[in-house]
């Protein structure tokens, strides 16, 4: 039984999913580690959701109920956040909703920005941190696999990927309201991973050429000789940054890593916004990518200094392209009906394998006898042959409708009850399209 409890933008505080996601890799083997009937968990952290995807083991009884609790019991002991405190805060979708569910935030569709692109590769390294811990499952496997693929087809055939835009490309759009020359911008990019790459690009298209980086991490270097841009050394970073015009940090840092001190002493509380713009016309526009936050919060009361942060750009965030949507949608609830159905084609398999044998083995051991008899010319045993054919096609069709909705295991309850069969589960083997360069 798949299950998936989700947190997001749309159920929780801004707040609440920033200290969700300080440490979003302890949750998943935490949760299969102290609760038996988990089989496997990934979590997908993002700037915008906590989500734990489970698999549990299907016979338990109120296997969603025991997974629910488990998920907030190893929430709790991983990230500190009391499961009390997640109360209304958090959805849960099980069985055939997760696919459509995952699907769809892979695809962009449940994003504060619909369609924004950047989820695609949170959801692959999702899988991949799984699979680093240890903690994914077979189903799992397929489960994010196909989210993968269902995305690139949204992509492919749909226009919501042209339509739709990433919380850089919005941020810098917000930006645009204090920026009348982005050529005469001195730019301090605060950070070296794949937000950082997307944002340089997403500059560079609006016209930002005095660019410099600084890595908390300490990669600047190699970051900007790759990209073309100067880098800031730890010693001059906060003189750096005092004299930058627009600085954006994008980083990983579970703690601030810009404050006020590196900017200037606090004189007063910042100008008010006119106009209901979210970006006030200081000399100094901060915008923060991070989650959790990069930002010191009281950046914002320093005399002409505008802080844009994720909570501010989400109140602004577009009305969803409707018709790009609407297309995209259809795409994904056909990419879990097709999940679905192979899956309960996958689930009957065993025990439609474990007939055959059975019925193969008694035909082998009667055309052994016939040869033994005298069938000399073949006639008996291409009778043979066909007769189980026959035997075995309404049985192998029936367990395939069985399984189409959900009764598999009464297939398999037959198999013992008639025969005393008990199926074998294969071994799986996980084709890991998660590299594919197509893959966005």
């Amino acid at each position: 039984m798949l299950l998936c409890v989700t947190a997001s933008h749309k159920t929780a505080s801004f707040d609440l999913l920033e200290r969700l996601s300080r440490t979003p890799d302890d949750v998943a083997p935490t949760l299969v580690d102290m609760t038996p009937c988990v089989q496997g968990a990934v979590v997908l952290a993002t700037c915008n959701r906590f989500e734990a995807y489970v698999e549990m083991d299907e016979p338990v009884t109120a296997a969603g109920a025991i997974g629910v609790e488990a998920v907030l019991e190893a929430v709790e002991a991983a990230t500190g956040v009391p499961a009390t405190e997640l109360d209304g805060a958090y959805t849960v979708h099980s069985g055939r909703r997760v696919a459509e569910h995952l699907f769809s935030v892979a695809s962009g569709l449940e994003s504060v920005v619909s369609g924004e692109g950047e989820i695609a590769g949170q959801v692959r390294r999702a899988l991949k941190s799984a699979r680093k811990e240890g903690t994914t499952s077979p189903e799992l496997e397929r489960l994010f696999q196909r989210a993968s693929q269902a995305q690139r087809k949204v992509k492919n055939v749909t226009a919501l990927g042209r339509a739709g835009r990433s919380l850089v490309r919005l941020a810098l759009e917000l930006a645009d309201s204090r920026i009348a020359d982005w050529s005469a911008e001195r730019v301090l990019l605060v950070g070296t991973g794949a937000y950082a790459a997307v944002t340089l690009a997403t500059l560079r298209e609006r016209g930002a050429v005095d660019i410099s980086v600084y890595s908390p991490s300490g990669r600047a270097e190699i970051f900007a000789a790759k990209h073309g841009i100067r880098p800031v050394a730890e010693a001059d970073y906060a003189r750096t940054a005092a004299r930058s015009s627009l600085l954006i940090t994008c980083t990983t840092a579970t703690e601030p890593v810009l404050g006020p001190q590196h900017l200037q002493a606090p004189v007063g509380l910042a100008a008010a916004t006119a106009g209901g713009c979210p970006v006030s016309h200081g000399s100094q526009l901060v915008v923060d990518l991070g989650m959790p936050r990069n930002v010191d919060p009281a950046v914002a009361a320093l005399e002409g200094v505008a802080l844009l942060d994720l909570e501010t750009i989400r109140l602004h965030a577009p009305l969803e392209e409707l018709q790009a949507t609407d297309a995209a949608r259809t795409v994904v609830r056909e990419a879990a009906d097709t999940f679905h159905v192979v899956g309960a084609r996958q689930s009957v398999t065993p025990s439609v394998i474990a007939l055959r044998s059975h019925i193969f083995s008694l035909l082998d051991s009667e055309i052994d006898r016939a040869r033994a008899r005298g069938d000399e010319d073949g006639k008996v045993e291409q009778a043979l042959r066909h007769l189980a054919g026959v035997l075995l096609h309404e049985p192998t069709t029936r367990a395939h409708e069985l399984a189409a909705v959900g009764r598999a295991d009464d297939f398999a309850a037959a198999l013992a009850t008639l025969y005393g069969l008990s199926p074998e589960q294969p071994a799986v083997s996980a084709v890991d399209p998660l590299d594919d360069a197509a893959s966005a």
